[in-house]
C-alpha cells in the first residue's frame, strides 16, 4: 500500500466514524416506582416531567390499573436532559393532549439527590401540603328544610355552632388545579356536598338542600333530588362523612385518591352535636421515588 493511499483510508475512516458519532442519539433510562394513585378513566392520564435548567420536559406518560400498577415504569429520554434535571414533577393530563406544557395539576414531584429523587405531594412543586395538620368536625342538620326539624340527620355542614357558629374545618391552602370535596356516603353510595377552596364560605353546589337559605360553610342537606337507587330524606347515622382533595377538572363523580379528613356519624346520631373527625392523610397519600 502506498503512503497516500495510507493516509487517504485513514482520513475516510475518521470521517465515517465521526459521522456515525454525530448521528447517534444517546439516551438514557429513567425508572419510576410510585404507589397510591388511582386509575384515571380513559379521558386522563398521568405525565412525569423534568426540570432542566428551569424548563419542564416531557419524562413520559402512563395510566393506572383499577389495582394501582403502573402501565410503564421505565422512559427512555435524553441523556442530556436526564442529567442536568434537578426535579421531578408528575401532573395529571387530558388524554388526548393537544398542549405540550404542563397541567396546573401538579399531584407528586421531588428533587434529585445524586441519581434519586422522592416524590411526596407536600413539595413545593407539587400540592405543597401532606394534609397531616388538617383537622375537621361536622354537625348533622338540615338548615334549608325551612324551618322543619322533623328530618336534622339528613344534612351534613362543617360548622362549629358554639363557636357563633364557625368553620369546623382547619384546612391548608390549596394551589391551582385542586380543590376539596365533602362526601356522605349514604347506603354505599358516596354522594357530593359539593367542593370549596376555604372553610370559611359557602361550597359551590345545594344540589340536594330545601328551599331555604344555608349557613356560609360547607355542607348540604339531602332532601331533594336524591340520586337513582337512593331515597331523600335519609338518616345519616352510622354514615362515613369525608373531605377529599379533588383535581380540577375532575377525572370522576367519585371521590379522589387523596382522602385527608374521615368519620363515621354515631348510631344513633344526635342532631346539631359537633362529630370529629381523623386525620387520614398519611394513608391516602401517594408516594414514591424516581431513579436515572
Amino acid at each position: 500500500m502506498t503512503r497516500a493511499f495510507f493516509l487517504i483510508a485513514i482520513a475516510t475512516l475518521f470521517v465515517l466514524t465521526g459521522c456515525k458519532k454525530d448521528d447517534e442519539t444517546t439516551t438514557q433510562t429513567l425508572n419510576l416506582n410510585v404507589s397510591g394513585l388511582e386509575d384515571l378513566g380513559p379521558d386522563y392520564a398521568y405525565e412525569g416531567w423534568l426540570i432542566v435548567n428551569g424548563t419542564p420536559v416531557s419524562a413520559g406518560i402512563f395510566n393506572v390499573d383499577a389495582n394501582g400498577n403502573l402501565s410503564e415504569t421505565a422512559f427512555e429520554l435524553d441523556t442530556e436532559d436526564i442529567e442536568n434535571a434537578t426535579t421531578y414533577v408528575l401532573t395529571i393530563e387530558p388524554s388526548p393532549d393537544n398542549d405540550p406544557s404542563p397541567s396546573s395539576v401538579h399531584i407528586l414531584a421531588g428533587d434529585f439527590s445524586g441519581d434519586d429523587a422522592s416524590l411526596t405531594v407536600d413539595h413545593g412543586a407539587a400540592i405543597g401540603t401532606d394534609f397531616t395538620a388538617a383537622t375537621g368536625s361536622y354537625i348533622l342538620a338540615t338548615p334549608t328544610d325551612g324551618g322543619s326539624d322533623t328530618n336534622e340527620n339528613s344534612g351534613v355542614w362543617w360548622l362549629d355552632p358554639a363557636q357563633g357558629p364557625g368553620p369546623g374545618l382547619n384546612l391548608p391552602t390549596l394551589p391551582d388545579g385542586w380543590v376539596y370535596e365533602g362526601w356522605a356516603v349514604i347506603d354505599g353510595t358516596p354522594v357530593t356536598t359539593g367542593t370549596f377552596k376555604t372553610a370559611s364560605g359557602a361550597d359551590d353546589a345545594a344540589t340536594f338542600s330545601g328551599s331555604a337559605g344555608g349557613p356560609a360553610y360547607p355542607g348540604e342537606d339531602f332532601l331533594t333530588n336524591a340520586p337513582a337507587g337512593l331515597t331523600f330524606p335519609t338518616d345519616l347515622s352510622g354514615a362515613p362523612i369525608v373531605i377529599s382533595v379533588e383535581p380540577q377538572p375532575d377525572n370522576s363523580p367519585a371521590p379522589f385518591t387523596l382522602k385527608p379528613l374521615v368519620g363515621t356519624a354515631p348510631n344513633p346520631a344526635a342532631d346539631h352535636t359537633l362529630y370529629d373527625m381523623n386525620n387520614n392523610a398519611t394513608a391516602t397519600n401517594p408516594t414514591g421515588t424516581v431513579t436515572r
